[in-house]
């Protein structure tokens, strides 16, 4: 088990899967602040269209019994619009409990069901309801898709292109700096710097340079130490 754990931290403290962790986690927020800036220009654009972006759609003709909705004599057909909700549910349910009136006790209960009913089998596209069975083209979807995609390629167009722009102006450093190394001039730690190097590590001193440092200064501290003594013979 210890070495299982020695193991497993081995493998998440790897430099890619670290980059990869955060490479998610801000993909997931930059996907919402893309979700968002799309809702909004959508918005200002389609400002007029009843029902907004949601409401682009096409309900293609009915080819069978199954998609042509839950009853079209009252209405229900492949679609109908949100304000006909309270309308067809009176319909539905006189339609169901022909019995039934409006001054009789169950009958809003009865009207509420049958448009729990209604919206059990219809999807809400803006201020349109259609039918779940239909075939149904959503071209609200279809455009949010591609605006979500252009904005998407944009920032990642600026974000190489500022990268590809960094590391066009160090290869040319990195040429500069090769040249002046060639003619034998003098390097700055600036130059060296815009051309991605790493500082030089500070050298450390052998045992044998040590030894000469220390033994350079014990010299030096007898002779001072001798100055004094021969000037109080004189």
């Amino acid at each position: 088990m210890k070495q299982f754990f020695k193991d497993f931290k081995a493998f998440i403290s790897r430099g890619n899967v670290l980059d990869m962790a955060v490479g998610v986690v801000i993909g997931g927020a930059f996907s919402a602040i893309v979700t968002a800036l799309v809702n909004i220009l959508l918005s200002v654009c389609l400002w007029a269209v009843p029902g907004g972006l949601k409401g682009l759609v096409t309900v293609l003709p009915a080819v069978n019994d199954v998609q042509k909705g839950m009853n079209a004599s009252i209405g229900l057909g492949q679609s109908f619009q949100a304000s006909q909700l309270q309308e067809l549910g009176v319909k539905l349910t006189q339609a169901n409990y022909p019995d039934l009136s409006a001054s009789d006790a169950g009958w809003t209960a009865a009207v509420e069901g049958a448009k729990t009913t209604i919206l059990s089998k219809y999807t809400l596209h803006g201020t349109t309801y259609t039918y779940n069975m239909s075939a149904v083209i959503d071209w609200g979807t279809f455009i949010n898709a591609i605006i979500s995609f252009l904005i998407v390629a944009f920032v990642l167009f600026i974000i190489i292109r500022a990268f590809m722009k960094a590391q066009k102006a160090r290869d040319k450093a990195k040429a500069s700096l090769a040249a002046k190394r060639a003619k034998g001039q003098e390097v700055t730690a600036e130059e060296a710097e815009a051309a991605g190097e790493e500082p030089a590590a500070p050298a450390v001193p052998t045992n044998d340079e040590v030894m000469i440092s220390l033994l350079t200064e014990i010299r030096d501290s007898l002779k001072k130490d001798e100055k004094p003594a021969e000037a109080k013979a004189e």
